[in-house]
């Protein structure tokens, strides 16, 4: 029984797993395959999130670079690629998202929060500890009574190497 479940799990690992995307198939010409490469390096892919559609082995990495080339090929310029990029991921695709409303705390939220964190710091530096008062005469008196009656309370557990 236990076999027969292991074989099951095993089969549905196998079909859940995403197909291997066929090879890539490079421009016949080189300046316009260099052209795409440089693209290639520019978008995110979609999936990986932390990887160049040119470095990722996703199944949509290799569609993404398809199209990049079929409009490479169509006679659109990079900018046109970008937006149309854009359109259908949104500004996430690109590691270097244009700088409008959208992203600004993209762009200035690190900053944002460094600021906040060394004005917090200051903040907390400049705050005054209070002071404590001086003793009265009173309480002056009382302690050098104390003091030198040797009226201190020993520690019980200390040995005479503690004094």
């Amino acid at each position: 029984m236990k076999r027969v479940l292991l074989i099951a799990v095993a089969a549905v690992g196998l079909v859940a797993a995403e197909p291997v995307p066929p090879p890539d198939r490079p421009l016949p010409d080189t300046a316009q395959e260099a052209r795409a490469q440089r693209l290639f390096d520019d978008i995110r892919c979609v999936v990986c999130q932390h990887e160049a559609i040119a470095d990722s082995p996703a199944g949509v990495a290799h569609d993404m670079r398809r199209l990049v080339r079929e409009e490479i090929v169509a006679g659109r310029s990079d900018a046109e690629i970008r937006e149309d990029l854009v359109r259908r991921y949104g500004d996430f695709v690109l590691f270097k998202p244009p700088l409008r409303l959208g992203t600004w705390l993209l762009w200035f939220g690190p900053l944002a929060a460094l600021l906040a964190t060394v004005a917090g710091f200051a903040f907390l530096a400049r705050r005054r500890k209070p002071e404590t008062a001086p003793l009265s005469d009173e309480e002056e008196r009382r302690l050098a009574d104390i003091l030198a009656a040797d009226q201190l309370r020993r520690d019980p557990d200390a040995k005479p190497s503690d004094d």
